[in-house]
């Protein structure tokens, strides 16, 4: 590449605590404005902070998820500048002397260069501090109106290092960043509902030049989609510039989304001096070993283990693991389906040898189905009516039921997803639907061979077109037949028939 790309990512990240950082008020800025404020947190004179232990926690426990070597020791400082809604005049955070540093996240490799194995987007730290309130503007844009109920609310800062080349790997960092805080139970990292906040810093140099590039700032970015477009946009548009031998400003530039390209909001960005001193109404944190090893047990299996354990140990695909370990609920849907259905092969009294070998003689088989079912129709239904998979309707006794209806040949494509769409609707019981709705497929080989006859008997022209080479008039009678049976015949049997029934006329 004649020009290389540099980027890095800022993200800020809402934890869910049931209070705010420093006071005891709700941690919840969707309510109506100014509902959740107290003295501590609109900087009344007089007032203390009071660290909130359970953030502390949560981003120590993130660190570890996260590969951090964690502090012994931090402490909280003031950053001083001065906007609407920020009362106090400065914001209590910690960035100089960190809970968390380095660290990594692994992302996969990317689809756009055939053969890049997946590799380690490295953090330069975490700090944990308070957000500010947020600004309400008048539609005539003439006036603001300040909410604070964020105000105070516990923000986690995420650094990475400029280890990023494109915007494909950035979105994948933040959605693999966002599984993790998930599987961490510690945020909701919605993007959309601003709990996750990134912005980005760009630059672009010639292949030779050592010094990095001018800088250039991206915020408010709020998709994952975002992130990936204005990082791609802004690459092409530097280096067009540097082609054109024109100077890239630096500047803070802004993401429209209806013309798919950055814009600039402010030029000539500096450093600013923001004047950090340590906080004097709060000690330093100081954490030993033991406290540690302690946060550790209580790590869950992360989602990229977890990834890798749904291939290992159930044959999935990793598109199919990918896409059924994105959600906690859904993947402990699909562990529990699993379930339910080894237990169903070993009362099979078809099936012999030990648990272990009735499982591997039919897992390749059964995942396929769970995976297959899972991924196109179900999604399909909770894509249409945008149902989470912890408001599911359908148990994973049911599901796993409705799978074994399928293995068995109990019925076909057509009568399954007719059952699905009720059990998604209903979370009725698969079985009671196929009976309800007469749904079961036709098995009976006598009961087929008398509709076979008939059709071959109503179909002489067709007959001769068979017997005179033209074998595409073979799925004219298996359509004959379907049709014939409202779409319950076995196709494999109604095949068996009329290559025997055609060969003998």
């Amino acid at each position: 590449m004649k020009y290389i790309p540099t980027i890095g990512l800022e993200i800020h990240l809402h934890l869910k605590t049931k209070s705010k950082m420093f006071c005891s008020c709700a941690n919840d800025d969707l309510a109506k404005p100014n509902t959740n404020i107290c003295p501590v947190c609109t900087a009344q004179p007089g007032t203390l902070p009071v660290i909130n232990q359970q953030a502390i926690e949560w981003t120590a426990l993130l660190g570890l998820a996260l590969n951090c070597e964690l502090a012994q020791q931090f402490n909280f400082e003031r950053k001083n500048y001065f906007y609407p809604d920020l009362p106090k005049g400065y914001q209590i955070t910690s960035p100089t002397n960190p809970p968390c540093l380095g660290g990594y996240i692994k992302i996969a490799g990317s689809p756009r260069f055939a053969g890049e194995a997946g590799r380690k987007i490295r953090l330069n730290h975490i700090h944990l501090e308070e957000d500010t309130g947020r600004l309400l503007h008048s539609k005539d844009k003439k006036s603001s109106l300040v909410d604070l109920n964020r105000a105070g609310a516990p923000l986690v800062e995420l650094v990475t290092e400029p280890d990023i080349t494109n915007g494909w790997e950035a979105k994948t960092f933040c959605q693999e960043l966002q599984l993790i805080l998930r599987a961490l139970e510690i945020a909701d990292a919605d993007m959309e509902k601003g709990q996750m906040r990134c912005e980005v810093n760009i630059s672009v140099k010639p292949d030779k030049q050592k010094k990095l590039g001018t800088k250039v700032e991206i915020k408010n970015l709020n998709s994952f989609k975002a992130v990936e477009k204005s990082i791609d946009y802004e690459i092409k548009r530097q280096t067009e510039l540097l082609e054109q031998g024109k100077k890239i400003i630096q500047e803070t530039r802004g993401w429209d989304e209806n013309k798919q390209q950055t814009f600039s909001q402010r030029t000539k960005e500096e450093a600013h001096d923001y004047r950090y001193f340590p906080e004097p109404d709060l000690p330093p944190i100081t954490f030993d070993q033991d406290y540690y090893e302690k946060l550790k047990t209580q790590l869950p299996e992360l989602p990229i283990t977890k990834r890798q354990r749904f291939i290992d140990q159930f044959g999935f695909t990793a598109e199919d693991a990918r896409l059924l370990t994105s959600d906690k609920y859904l993947a402990d849907f699909v562990e529990n389906v699993i379930s339910e259905l080894k237990a169903w092969l070993i009362t099979l009294e078809t099936v012999e040898g030990s648990e272990e070998e009735i499982w591997q003689n039919n897992k390749k088989k059964l995942m396929k189905l769970v995976g297959g079912w899972l991924t196109s129709e179900l999604f399909k239904l909770m894509n249409a009516s945008n149902t989470p998979a912890k408001d599911l309707k359908i148990t994973p006794e049911n599901f796993a039921e409705f799978i074994t209806l399928i293995y068995q040949n109990k019925i076909n494509s057509t009568a399954a997803q007719k059952i699905l769409k009720l059990m998604f609707a209903k979370g009725s019981d698969p079985s009671h639907i196929m009976e309800e709705e007469n749904l079961g497929q036709i098995d009976d080989s006598e009961e087929l061979e008398k509709i076979v006859d008939q059709i071959i008997k109503d179909n002489p022209d067709q007959v001769a077109k068979y017997k005179s080479g033209k074998t595409n008039v073979f799925q004219y009678f298996i359509g004959q037949v379907m049709s014939a049976t409202k779409g319950k015949a076995d196709p494999k049997i109604v095949q068996e028939l009329l290559n025997k029934k055609l060969k003998e006329d």
